[in-house]
């Protein structure tokens, strides 16, 4: 699971059971911190999830943002209520990205509100999806060749 978390909106994506693919699920309209972790309790359960990949929304810089920082602390609260693992993911340009494929696939302006936050999870997601992917293959391309050196 995926989330972008907004002051406003919570993006939420899934991969499929074997992490090949990403797809959105839902915007979360934000209540309070209780009203939202429970929501994304009860959404976790439903969905068999094992890991959380919650964005970072860092300044361009790398540097921590008000926001990041705020993100940060209800991703903590989110691995110690739900018990899994949660990574944060640098969001930086995901919105954008999302942006982009809206406007690709003819979506208006008026209701982007209720999908943009799902698109940018779906975008965070893929992203790490991918680096854990590359990072996969230099791991079985490190042992391949270790495994090769070590019998010449």
């Amino acid at each position: 699971m995926a989330l972008d978390v907004g002051k406003v909106r919570v993006g939420v994506a899934l991969s499929d059971p074997l992490g090949y693919t990403a797809q959105p699920l839902l915007t979360l309209w934000r209540k309070g911190r209780g009203e939202d972790m429970r929501s994304l309790l009860r959404l976790i359960r439903k969905h068999d999830v094992v890991k959380i990949v919650v964005g970072n929304p860092l300044h361009m810089s790398g540097d921590i943002s008000p926001w990041a920082a705020k993100v940060q602390e209800f991703a903590e609260e989110l691995r110690q209520r739900s018990g899994l693992p949660v990574q944060l993911w640098d969001e930086r340009l995901s919105s954008v990205a999302a942006h982009e494929i809206l406007n690709e696939a003819g979506h208006s302006q008026r209701d982007r509100k209720y999908v943009i936050d799902q698109v940018a999870a779906v975008v965070i997601l893929r992203g790490w999806m991918e680096a854990q992917e590359q990072a996969a293959a230099l791991e079985q391309s490190g042992l391949h060749k270790k495994k090769v050196c070590d019998e010449e």
